[in-house]
């Protein structure tokens, strides 16, 4: 060991051997009076003491950082879990909510026409994806009372009709269907057609052979006629988008936007049965 560094440690040691002393002197004395040694020493050792305190800090900083890290992490952990729970928990109230606004207004719907017709409320659990706008799926069957070539509606207006029937399922062809035929009324100038669906149209829908002196103008509305045992009269179609003549020259053609939304079609009504003497 050099001389440099046995003179380092004699210092320290010796230094150490004061501290041991002085605070074995203040430890011991209980008078409130400071003797002179005992006050020279507090003076020229306290700035060792508040160096001796913050070093002292700063190591317990280090020491106890890894864990308070860790309690952070943790916490932020659970904060981020508690904030998916209730984006979960709001997400299921808004579809809720929704759904409790819609069968509020099928109920009252149902309710105004109880004069004019019975109906049985469905829910859609099935479209086809290579023909969305052709048929649906309905969650009530002949057990419910459905039976085949019923109408179907919404609060909004006309969705189609039942085309075959489960025990406790039915399919409904929609009037978007290329297959579907319903007689209907101009309602401002009463001028009759027949609304069909359109192949690949994505929900739209004509209404053909409509009297070349009778033809529509954009914004007015189509019902259905009656004309027929299937779909009672006056349930609201869609409304004109334009008008032009049809191939053969004879008959004008309405382009007709659905009451209906069929890319959003989650609860409907089935019509049982009728009163004509109240129908519209």
């Amino acid at each position: 060991m050099s001389r440099l560094s046995a003179g380092k440690t004699l210092l320290l040691l010796g230094v150490l051997v004061v501290v041991i002393m002085v605070g074995l002197h203040f430890s011991a004395d209980d008078t409130d009076e400071l003797t002179p040694f005992e006050s020279t020493t507090r003076d020229v050792l306290s700035p060792v003491q508040r160096l001796v305190t913050v070093v002292g800090g700063k190591i317990s900083d280090v020491v106890t950082f890894p864990a308070r890290l860790y309690k952070v992490s943790e916490h932020n952990r659970q904060l981020e879990q508690q904030v998916v729970e209730l984006q979960g928990k709001l997400s299921s109230y808004n579809e809720i909510r929704s759904e409790n606004i819609r069968l509020k207004e099928q109920l009252e719907f149902k309710t105004s026409l109880a004069d004019q017709m019975n109906t049985e409320a469905a829910e859609v659990i099935g479209r086809a994806a290579d023909n969305w706008f052709g048929s649906a799926i309905i969650n009530k069957g002949s057990a419910s009372g459905i039976r085949r070539d019923m109408a179907v509606i919404t609060p909004a207006g006309l969705v189609g009709r039942v085309t075959n029937v489960s025990d406790h399922t039915a399919e409904v062809l929609l009037i978007t269907d290329p297959r579907s035929g319903v007689g209907c009324l101009v309602q401002e100038n009463r001028a009759p057609g027949i609304v069909e669906g359109v192949s690949g149209g994505r929900g739209v829908v004509n209404m053909m052979h409509i009297p070349s002196d009778l033809a529509p103008k954009k914004g007015n509305r189509i019902v259905t006629s009656g004309f027929g045992s299937v779909f009672p009269k006056g349930i609201p179609v869609g409304t004109v988008r334009e008008t032009r003549r049809e191939e053969s020259g004879l008959f004008k053609m309405a382009v007709l936007e659905t009451f209906v939304d069929f890319n959003r079609l989650e609860e409907v009504l089935v019509v049982t049965s009728t009163n004509p003497d109240s129908a519209t």
